[in-house]
């Protein structure tokens, strides 16, 4: 099997933890010259947008030299550039490292913000904060949590050793408990487990359980209750998008200051971080791949329903 050259390492430093975007030009097409390609293939950018990339001098080559507007195309190159980033609402809480060294970082994420750039979401991302915090501009993620879940995730020091890290999640070797904090119902028979098919389209913003071979399982424990309200650890024996949050809403009782389940909210300011989703990825147990020393984590951080109920309920 034919081994795929990796492309050369890119030229630019990164801005702001993001890196710079790589385009690969391909093979074919009528284009005479690199603009004429990054025009047609970066239309979403808006008009004028790459005409001015090339005025700036900030479409470059692998040899970090400027690409000149009338550059002729060459098949099977590489160009990078930074784009230009839209203002983005500062997610007012700390990104905290409860865990460092030379292979991995443990950090313990707020909500709000996202883990990895995408959308909207690119400086203001768990990655691009600790890239620049802790001047580490190769490391990466080796899982995700959804933006609006707080809790313990797990980078990537060493490029290269970022497969190895991701293997125990793919494997399931990785023990993973959540908490979180949900209306109390008495008639529940708790624990249990619930195994389902989940399914998430892509455009849908809610995913949903459909009949088939069940895809999802979750264990679901009591951890107390008051007020009206449970505490529950959830303990994930898959990975479906949303997977928690759905089976919880299945039984009635959605997790708290969630805007998908049970009905889809409207969509709230940028800038109200108020009644965050009330689910924290509280510990996780791994034995690392690496150097075979055995990990276990726990956040400290709280939910705020169940620590400050007046804060929550005001």
């Amino acid at each position: 099997m034919r081994r795929r050259t990796p492309p050369p390492p890119s030229p630019l430093p990164q801005r702001h933890g993001v890196d710079a975007v790589r385009v690969r030009l391909p093979a074919g097409g009528a284009w005479a010259t690199v603009r004429e390609h990054l025009v047609e293939r970066l239309t979403g950018a808006g008009p004028g947008v790459v005409e001015a990339l090339f005025t700036a001098g900030r479409v470059v080559g692998a040899d970090g030299r400027p690409v000149a507007p009338d550059a002729p195309y060459e098949p099977g190159a590489f160009v990078w550039f930074h784009r230009d980033l839209p203002a983005e609402v500062p997610v007012p809480f700390p990104v905290r490292v409860v865990y460092q060294d030379e292979h991995i970082v443990v950090a313990d994420k707020p909500h709000f913000l996202a883990t990895t750039p995408r959308g909207s979401h690119v400086t203001e991302t768990a990655l691009a904060r600790l890239r620049h915090d802790l001047d580490l501009p190769a490391l990466g993620a080796a899982h995700r949590l959804d933006r609006l879940t707080a809790g313990l995730v797990l980078f990537t020091v060493r490029p290269e050793e970022r497969g190895a890290y991701q293997t125990l999640f793919r494997d399931r070797a990785v023990r993973k408990a959540y908490e979180a904090v949900a209306p109390y119902d008495p008639s529940l028979a708790l624990p249990r487990t619930l195994r389902s098919r989940i399914v998430k389209e892509r455009g849908v913003l809610a995913a949903r359980e459909v009949p088939g071979e069940p895809n999802a399982l979750t264990h679901v424990t009591p951890a107390g209750h008051r007020d009206g309200l449970g505490r529950y650890r959830l303990v994930p024996e898959t990975g479906q998008t949303h997977q928690l949050r759905v089976h919880l809403n299945s039984l009635g009782i959605p997790i708290l200051g969630d805007p998908l389940y049970p009905e889809v909210a409207p969509p709230a300011p940028p800038d109200d971080f108020r009644r965050p989703l009330q689910l924290l990825a509280r510990t996780l147990q791994f034995t690392d791949p690496i150097t075979g020393h055995p990990h276990h984590f726990t956040s400290t951080r709280t939910l705020q329903s169940w620590a400050s109920p007046d804060e929550w309920a005001g």
